[in-house]
């Protein structure tokens, strides 16, 4: 089965934001990616519920909001409203994170979780079976264009043994540094998605590169 990939709008034009997310729409990318952050959890601040509705409206792949912020919690309901598909909330800001994963998924968007590079895939022991996907970083979250963490591979293959153990159905997605090299590598790792920004919104030829992505 070919992996799913999901462009991150971060790394998309601003002032031509309909244009690049029609472009999508006609592309084979499975799912649009949307850094959500607040200048609090991660040093940079990205965008928020406005432009995930506006994008919503028109956006024909599945929204996947990856909330890299404090307490995201406490916006399950506006994520839902504002036209999500899947909610991915980090570990390491969820001090209730069983609560918060019920929550998402009391509210009908899947639910995810994500892991900080220097986070360890063991602490997922006792949630993984609670949880629809697994969002691994590959660079340290906050910004765009970052080198590859080489040791997530492992962690990608540490986790999907998990999985596989488990007999659960949980994807691993994984995000940071992904082109054709490090994504055939997570790909044979065990990763389901890859997620890629600049990759995909600065080579010449967007649709192409989606492409080649999914023929890893």
């Amino acid at each position: 089965m070919p992996c799913k990939i999901a462009p991150s709008i971060l790394a998309a034009d601003f002032l031509h934001l309909e244009q690049d997310i029609m472009m999508l729409n006609e592309s084979e990318a499975d799912m649009v990616h949307l850094d959500i952050m607040d200048g609090v959890f991660v040093p940079n601040i990205s965008f928020g519920f406005p432009i995930i509705e506006q994008v919503a409206t028109i956006c024909k792949k599945p929204l996947d909001a990856h909330l890299m912020i404090v307490e995201p919690q406490k916006y399950v309901q506006q994520v839902k409203q504002s036209g999500a598909y899947l909610m991915n909330v980090h570990y390491e800001a969820c001090l209730h994170l069983h609560r918060t994963i019920g929550e998402i998924k009391e509210s009908g968007m899947k639910a995810g979780v994500t892991l900080n590079p220097h986070t360890p895939v063991e602490l997922l022991e006792d949630i993984i079976q609670d949880v629809d996907m697994i969002l691994l970083m590959s660079v340290n979250p906050g910004f765009g264009g970052q080198k590859f963490i080489d040791h997530v591979i492992n962690k990608v293959a540490r986790l999907k043994e998990m999985i596989l153990r488990k007999n659960l159905n949980t994807w691993i997605e994984v995000d940071g540094g992904v082109n054709l090299e490090t994504g055939k590598l997570l790909v044979d790792a065990g990763a389901d998605i890859l997620v890629a920004g600049n990759f995909v919104f600065n080579s010449a030829n967007p649709l192409e590169t989606i492409k080649k992505l999914k023929e890893i």
